[in-house]
This record gives structure tokens, sequence and C-alpha cells, in this order.
């Protein structure tokens, strides 16, 4: 998509006082080497080792990920990130899943674009924002805002703080939609810094992302960075939803679809948001026809493994109401850890063993950090492993062979969908399409 410098003067005004403020008090608890930080990337999380054989990743064959919220380091193929809080989301069917009426509340917000005339939209933390002309142009955090824009029939963004953390190949799930990210941006090659940032700011339109996170997740960014490359004419977008396990985090959170909402009328794409909120109702009562009595609903245990593909210890997470365990509450599993002693990742940086995990035995494991495996990748390296491991093979999970992916860090509209029925199929059986993937094409391409 080309863009005109004409529409580059872009304003960002009426910043809510609750954004610059938390900016200030970003660093806090996860502001130091050794307590979330240090050289980041992307979103922090468990000290992953994942060395993952491509399937489809768009970008090379073979990816090293390296997720590391207690020591993050690394270029380009090294993702240091986990993905949600210490909050146990419970077990409901639905969860995420039913909040998309009425998600598209204006807030008050003005939209006079129709006209050529500015239009703003208003989100914690950033404020309000304005805007006069719908952004062209665009960089994004990584797969949730990016797979939103996606959706709402946008260009891919022109940057991502890891294009490896974007997985891309979940499109190919859905004939009619691709997307190329082999010329993206990864912007957390061994730091993130305010000015790339600056730079990336002459080649695009906003910032959808959050401006607290960079602060709050690195040390190589301070208060004033954010305000400077505003200043310069390109304004931040976002919240961070994947996760609600960071204390800086202090500000509303929103819900996928409400997010989405949100971006919707940033880019002025109501129909198409709208589009996607009757066609995630009908997913979500298709998903309530799966979903089995509580009683026989498996207990999960879903885990960060350190080394990725012979894993000896896991960073283990409780279900907490972030965007990134969407499709497991709307399954209504039983979180294995929500009744144990087991600390999430993000509240103490805690590991556990196979000794403490055979105490609690899980139904299910679910293995994140090997997402550009196949099924049959992943099989035949972590779960082999397993299988060979002196302690591990007595797990319950393993000696059924229940040991599966489990997702990635971000997911948005589309890749939720693909995500939940393949997690239905991983924890219930379910053989067989729970969405319809031409309507999915036919909204992204505009034919409403």
């Amino acid at each position: 998509m080309g863009r005109e410098p004409s529409r580059r003067d872009l304003l960002r005004t009426g910043v809510a006082a609750a954004g610059i403020g938390t900016i200030a008090g970003c660093l806090g608890d996860d502001g130091g080497n050794g307590n979330g930080n240090g050289n980041g990337n992307g979103d922090g999380g468990a000290e992953e080792n994942d060395t993952e054989s491509g399937d489809g990743d768009d970008e090379t064959g073979t990816e090293t990920e390296v997720e590391s919220e207690a020591n993050e380091s690394g270029g380009a193929d090294r993702e240091n990130g986990t993905d949600d809080g210490n909050e146990s989301g419970g077990n409901e069917t639905g969860g995420d899943g039913n909040e998309s009426e009425g998600d598209n509340e204006t807030d008050g917000n003005e939209s006079d674009d129709a006209d050529g005339e500015s239009y703003s939209v208003t989100m914690e933390p950033v404020g309000t924002v304005e805007f006069d002309a719908v952004p062209e142009t665009w960089a994004a955090n990584n797969g949730s805002w990016a797979d939103m824009g996606i959706a709402l029939g946008q260009e891919p963004p022109e940057a991502v703080y890891l294009a490896n953390r974007y997985h891309t190949q979940l499109y190919d799930e859905i004939p009619g939609v691709e997307v190329d990210k082999s010329g993206m941006t990864s912007l957390w090659e061994g730091e993130l810094d305010p000015e790339e940032f600056l730079a990336l700011g002459e080649d695009v339109d906003v910032f959808v992302m959050d401006p607290n996170f960079p602060v709050g997740r690195s040390d190589n960014w301070e208060d004033g960075d954010i305000e400077q490359i505003e200043s310069a004419g390109t304004p931040f977008f976002g919240n961070s939803i994947f996760s609600r396990g960071y204390e800086w985090h202090d500000y509303e959170y929103l819900t996928l679809y409400e997010a989405f909402g949100k971006l919707a009328e940033l880019f002025q794409e109501e129909e198409r948001y709208e589009a996607f909120v009757e066609l995630h109702e009908e997913f979500q009562t298709n998903l309530e026809d799966v979903v089995p009595g509580e009683e026989e609903r498996p207990s999960v245990a879903i885990m960060w493994p350190q080394p990725a593909e012979a894993p000896e210890e896991f960073s283990p997470y409780l279900i907490d109401e972030g965007t990134s365990f969407k499709q497991w509450r709307d399954l209504g599993v039983e979180d294995a850890f929500a009744t144990t002693d087991v600390e999430d990742f993000h509240a103490g940086r805690s590991a556990i063993d196979y000794e403490l995990l055979l105490e609690i035995d899980p139904d299910v494991l679910l293995i994140r950090g090997n997402e550009a495996k196949t099924a049959e990748e992943f099989e035949e390296t972590v779960l082999a492993y397993m299988e060979g491991h002196n302690v591990a093979s007595d797990l319950t999970a393993v000696e059924n062979g229940d040991v599966y992916r489990g997702g990635p860090l971000y997911q948005g509209p589309i890749t939720n969908l693909v995500l939940t029925e393949r997690a239905a199929s991983q924890v219930y059986g379910v053989d067989g399409e729970l969405f319809d993937r031409g309507r999915v094409a036919d909204i992204v391409n505009g034919d409403l």
C-alpha cells in the first residue's frame, strides 16, 4: 500500500494523564536486570530455548527462539517472552468469547473522516488520539494487534517487535488470506532502541502498541522517549492485552474484541469489525456444542519448556484473563496449577521440574515455544524426549500422548479461531471445522 507524505501529519492530542502517569511508574519491579528486562526481546517471558523446525513460518526453515523475562537477550530469531499473568481466569466456557456485544462503543469519539476531516479514538492508556486521515502504514507489537489489522483488511504492519513471533503460518488455514512478512522489520534485535522508533516514525503513520510496554520492559527506555517519538508526529495506540501479569499495567485491560473494536475505529473499518463480531458469536455457539460437562473436562498445565525440545524444567502459567489464554477459557478446561502452591511465572519467576509436575499430574500438558513446528514435528521432538525420560515418562499426559503445542503468545480475531479449533481437537478430540473459513476470507477481502 502506498502513502502520501501529506498524510503524515497525524496529531496526537489530549493524551490522558493516566497514560503519561503510568509510563512514569513503568520500571517498577520489572525494571532491572534479572527481574524481567535487560536487553529485552518482545514482551518478555519464561526462559525459552526453542529451536523450531519451520512449518511455513514465512521466515526461515529453522527458527531459534529464546524467551526470557528474567534475562532477555538475543536477535531477530531470539524471542523473549511469556504469555499471561498471575490471575486464574476460571474455567468458563465463553470467557473472552462473549465479549463482543457492544464492544465497539465510541466512548464519545468523533469521526468525520468521510468528509476528509479529522477524527479521534479514545483508549487507555493513550487517551484520546486524533488523526487527520486514516493511517496507511503502521507498526504493531506482534501477532495480536497485527492480526487485528489483517482482519480489518489492512496491509501487514511494516514492523513488529519480533517478526518470528508473528506466526503467519496460521493463515494457511484460511484459503484466501495470506500475509507475507518476509520484509517485515523486527524492532527488538538485541535492544529496543528509541532511535529506531524515531526513524521508523518517518515511514509509518501510527505505532499500534502500548507505549508503557517498552518503558516497563526495557531498561533502555526513559519516560521522555515516548513523548519525543510522539512529538515527531507518530502517535502510539495500543494496550498490552495478552498478559495480566505486569505490575506496571495498572489501567484498564481490554478483551480481545474490545481492543479489536478500538482498532476498527482507528482504521475506520467498523463494518468489518461487526462482521467478525457476528462470526465470533456463531463460533461461540459452535463451541458450546462441543464442550462437555465440567466433570469431563481435563486438567491442563500450560508451560514454557527449558530447553525447548528436551525440557528438564518449565515456567508455569496460571490461566488468567489475558488474550493469550482465550482459547483455553472458551473451552472451559481446568487449570491444573490453580489449586496448587505453584506460583505463576510472572508473579515470582518460578520454575517447576518433573518431580513436582508428577505430583500434580495434569491430564494434558500444553507446551509453548514450539509454534513453528507441525504437530508431527512436535511429537517427534518434545513428546519423544518426554517419553524417553525416566521421570517424565510416568506422567499421565505423556503415557496417553496428551502433550501438545500450547499456542503462541499472541492471537487476534483470525488466529484465535484457528487456535481454538486446534485446541478443541487437542483436548476434546473434535474432528471437523468449527468456523466458516470462507466467511473469514470474505470479511478480510471486503466482501461483507
